[in-house]
């Protein structure tokens, strides 16, 4: 079992992107980067680390429109980082180049340093001053913010998913007290979660945003077995709408790639040759065939 990783589909150069998180982000960097082609189309794909969490981005002649319904919590810790005060203020200042406040960075009453932005290349961050107890978080926690006519569902959504994940958990659930203007109470303020070893946050928002989750930003799974992907793929497309190339979304419209290791690896270390093949056998499934794929890689 692999941790998640987030996929994050650019409307620009995805390696640009990552090259610009890498620059400014700590524990970051490049850890490849590759092309490939679909019917009509060249796709550029990275894999890069930012504060130690691994994400995938692609971008490619078509453009999705990353929205802030998947954020990613910057976590800055002052028992772990004693100048974590200042450093909010340097990430902040490099994000907000170019890009669009969303909640400006000031004190509120869950935290003394908050401030939530979107960035040049679309990608929301919440960047927050953490006074931590218990059980240890990452630096960085993709969120899911529930809107329009998923609000009020991030708790079940929850429930959901932790059923799903066999070493899924809870961590702090923090529900409102009472109504807040259309948020009614029991619903997330805030609340986060553990899936595949990895952390994730979950929000709702009864309020009009205009935005939803699509497949801009998408959870992807690498599975190391074909077990592993009949699994996800028949859990997670349960009353949803399964798609192609190992791409579904859930009943809450969430996107996820349940994707084989073998299409991973290949991307990275494949001969042009090699990836050519295996991306044209790929290009045909929807669950993925991880027996056709390896065929394909080994030219068989």
């Amino acid at each position: 079992m692999l941790p998640i990783k987030p996929h994050l589909w650019f409307d620009q150069d995805a390696k640009q992107a990552a090259e610009f998180y890498a620059s400014f982000m700590p524990d970051s960097a490049i850890n490849y980067a590759n092309h490939f082609s679909m019917p009509g189309d060249e796709c550029e794909i990275v894999e890069f680390t930012i504060a130690g969490q691994s994400f995938f981005g692609i971008s490619s002649g078509h453009k999705l429109g990353i929205n802030p319904s998947i954020s990613f919590m910057i976590h800055f810790d002052p028992s772990r980082d004693p100048e974590a005060a200042q450093h909010i203020d340097e990430i902040w200042n490099k994000l907000i180049e170019n890009g669009k406040v969303l909640m400006p960075l000031d004190s509120y009453p869950f935290s003394e340093r908050y401030g939530w932005v979107a960035d040049k290349y679309g990608v929301s961050w919440q960047l927050i001053l953490t006074n931590p107890t218990g059980e240890e978080r990452p630096m960085i926690v993709p969120s899911l913010l529930f809107t329009e006519p998923m609000a009020g569902k991030a708790n079940e959504a929850i429930d959901f998913y932790t059923s799903v994940f066999k070493d899924g958990k809870r961590g702090t659930t923090a529900p409102r007290p009472e109504d807040m203007g259309p948020d009614k109470a029991g619903t997330l303020m805030y609340a986060d979660y553990y899936l595949d070893q990895t952390w994730l946050a979950a929000m709702d928002s009864a309020h009009q945003h205009g935005f939803g989750f699509n497949d801009a930003v998408s959870l992807l799974i690498p599975c190391e077995t074909q077990e592993e992907i009949d699994y996800y793929w028949s859990a997670l497309a349960a009353d949803g709408e399964p798609g192609q190339c190992g791409w579904l979304k859930d009943k809450y419209g969430v996107s996820w790639q349940v994707a084989s290791t073998v299409m991973l690896d290949a991307l990275r270390n494949g001969s042009p040759e090699q990836i050519a093949r295996v991306t044209q056998v790929f290009m045909t499934m929807k669950k993925v065939d991880i027996e056709t794929l390896q065929q394909a890689y080994n030219g068989k």
